[in-house]
């Protein structure tokens, strides 16, 4: 089978042909459809994300058929559409684990860094970490949703309950996020690049009431502000246009340093905090929102053997939402057969 391989950081992943993966207990094998490409892959790629497991095939967007089910598995069947997330498997045992909040639990792994992930033909996932996902709409319409929208997903859940919303970055997680938060009634504030007219114009036909860049202020002060650019900078801005009582989320699992900034800034009960992963109940819960108010995708596919051009595009921002790989492998039949 065709891997796109990630043997050192700071290297360009190399087209390799691996041996096609078997699953073991517990296991699925899932037939690729699509992975979208995530800017948690650029900091995998770039060494800013510690002890990694090398050489490791890359992707936590997954969207796939099951092709095989190892011992013991249940709920699944031949050619049903699966999701696999960042989060791949915890312990189950650990404090955090036992109280709902296992995505940080401490031997937790993720797909993707520390298990190979969806840039390949076939991949292995456990079966209890996956997701069921529907048959519409595309494979590369789906991707997103599993990081970019899980983790936008979390981020607004963090947030409280919002009624101004301001969101920084406006990659794939907030395009979606975006959507969702209109859905729920929401006025939302999008923030981009100074002069970054496209973007804001994206922004507005996605439904955002306001778009600017950060060096300018909302019409109205924010009840939340969600960060998703990794730069720290960010953070003292956004927490600027809070309103007393505000939240500022960093939704990135990689940030530069957040420089210093004066306590009356803070004061007034604002607050900043961070995202960490995700839990399968987010991935749930995701879904069911989504199903009711459906969400536009707007994405750039790429071949499998383009996933190194695919990457270099998203660090340099040349497109707005977000980019897929299309893995030809992953067609097939509702049966889990080649067509």
């Amino acid at each position: 089978m065709r891997a796109m391989v990630l043997e050192q950081p700071g290297r360009p992943l190399r087209l390799t042909e691996l041996v096609q993966p078997v699953p073991g207990a517990g296991q699925l094998l899932l037939a690729v459809e699509a992975c979208g490409v995530c800017r948690t892959d650029l900091h995998l790629l770039d060494g800013e994300l510690p002890e990694p497991v090398l050489p490791v095939v890359p992707g936590h967007e997954i969207v796939a058929r099951v092709a095989g089910l190892g011992a013991g598995v249940q709920g699944w069947r031949l050619g049903q559409r699966v999701g696999v997330p960042w989060l791949g498997w915890t312990c189950g045992q650990c404090r955090f684990c036992t109280s709902g909040r296992e995505n940080l639990c401490g031997q937790a792994r993720f797909t993707g860094y520390q298990i190979h992930g969806g840039y390949a033909d076939y991949t292995l996932a456990d079966a209890r970490y996956c997701l069921p996902l529907p048959e519409a709409p595309d494979a590369v319409h789906l991707a997103p949703l599993l990081c970019a929208g899980l983790i936008g997903y979390r981020a607004l859940r963090l947030a409280g309950d919002p009624h101004r919303l301001g969101v920084y970055g406006f990659g794939a997680a907030a395009h979606l996020i975006t959507q969702l938060a209109r859905a729920q009634g929401r006025d939302v504030f999008a923030f981009t690049r100074p002069g970054d007219g496209a973007s804001q114009e994206f922004a507005r036909s996605l439904g955002a009431d306001w778009a600017g860049g950060t060096d300018e202020a909302p019409p109205q002060p924010l009840d939340a502000a969600l960060v998703f650019a990794p730069a720290g900078s960010l953070v003292p801005i956004a927490l600027r246009q809070l309103d007393k009582g505000g939240c500022v989320v960093c939704a990135g699992i990689h940030m530069s340093d957040i420089p210093g900034f004066p306590y009356a800034w803070l004061w007034g009960e604002r607050s900043i905090r961070s995202v960490a992963n995700l839990t399968r109940s987010d991935g749930l819960a995701f879904f069911e929102a989504i199903g009711q108010a459906p969400l536009r995708t707007e994405v750039r596919v790429f071949a499998l053997e383009q996933a190194n051009e695919a990457l270099a595009q998203l660090r340099q921002g040349a497109f707005q939402g977000a980019a897929v790989l299309r893995v030809a492998c992953g067609a097939s039949t509702s049966d889990g057969r080649r067509p």
